[in-house]
């Protein structure tokens, strides 16, 4: 019988929907026997557990820091044990919002123009935003560098910057980033394959962690997407590029601003979400890709590459 060890929970701030995937995930795979399973977290027993269990693949289902960020990555590749998604050096360049938009400015991918700020003591508020409204303008967008799922994002003004900043400072540095409006365009590629795009209408002011989990938030979900041939062909090569660039394995999804017939990467996360609401499931479902068929070819893509 073939073994799988479930990974979810964890230490980020992303612990509630890492458990909310494993469950949708575990629910799936029970309906086909020939899978033994055993959940887990990433705590002080976990080396303990896997080695005992001996599975033949570990379906890594944590979101954020510790999880997608290379640091499980590592403890998986010293136990000489096959996972699902990303590698150490993929994850870790993925969740690093700066180290990444390097990467695709470098290889020619268009992603909003950015200033890296580190909280210090005594920090001049008003030189800063100075340099924001001469480089970037406003609205300007706040993140932490390494958070996932719009974890501590801000779209902010020039009356609410300050009040804004200061929510960040607990992530010691972030970025702060040129707000690009327009269309939410989300593009998910698969192994080697460009599984398809899917258009958001937020009800919010975006797609920030509310309109992501929360079906109260009734985030208007559009598939297929009104663009033309030409551009729909364009965003999934460019999510391509990015998924190789960063040498991704598994499944990938890339979020863009589609904005004066331009399509500006976000950032590119290496393990998105697979709940009842997220993004890649629907796009998969569209393109008559089941939701165990969809889990299935995760796992296979694991197995070929490690």
């Amino acid at each position: 019988m073939f073994k799988i060890l479930i990974l979810a929970g964890g230490y980020s701030n992303e612990r509630e929907i890492s458990l909310i995937t494993a469950k949708s995930v575990i629910e799936e795979l029970k309906k086909i026997r020939k899978y033994k399973l055993l959940l887990t977290e990433p705590d002080g027993n976990f080396i303990k557990k896997l080695r005992k269990f001996k599975p033949s693949l570990v379906l890594n289902l944590l979101h954020g820091r510790y999880g997608e960020d290379g640091y499980i990555q590592s403890i998986l590749e010293s136990e000489k044990v096959k996972y699902t998604h990303s590698g150490v050096l993929s994850s870790a360049l993925a969740i690093d919002k700066e180290i990444s938009k390097k990467m695709f400015i470098k290889n020619k991918i268009l992603t909003p123009p950015y200033i890296k700020f580190t909280f210090k003591n005594n920090f001049n508020f008003k030189n800063l935003k100075i340099k924001v409204q001469k480089k970037l303008k406003f609205p300007a967008v706040l993140k932490p560098i390494n958070e996932g799922s719009s974890v501590g994002v801000y779209i902010t003004h020039k009356k609410n910057f300050f009040q804004n900043l200061m929510k960040l400072e607990k992530f010691k540095e972030i970025l702060i980033e040129k707000y690009i409006p327009g269309r939410e365009i989300q593009a998910a590629i698969l192994g080697n394959k460009k599984l398809g795009i899917i258009e958001l209408k937020p009800k919010r002011k975006f797609y920030d962690y509310k309109a992501k989990y929360s079906a109260s938030a009734k985030t208007e979900h559009i598939i297929p997407v009104n663009l033309k041939r030409k551009n729909f062909n364009k965003v999934n090569s460019i999510a391509m590029k990015a998924h190789r660039l960063l040498k991704c394995r598994g499944v990938s999804r890339s979020d863009f601003r589609y904005y004066n017939n331009k399509f500006y990467l976000l950032e590119l996360n290496t393990q998105p979400g697979m709940t009842s609401l997220s993004l890649v499931p629907e796009i998969a479902k569209y393109n008559k890709i089941s939701f165990i068929e969809l889990i299935e070819e995760i796992m296979k893509d694991a197995s070929i590459n490690k």
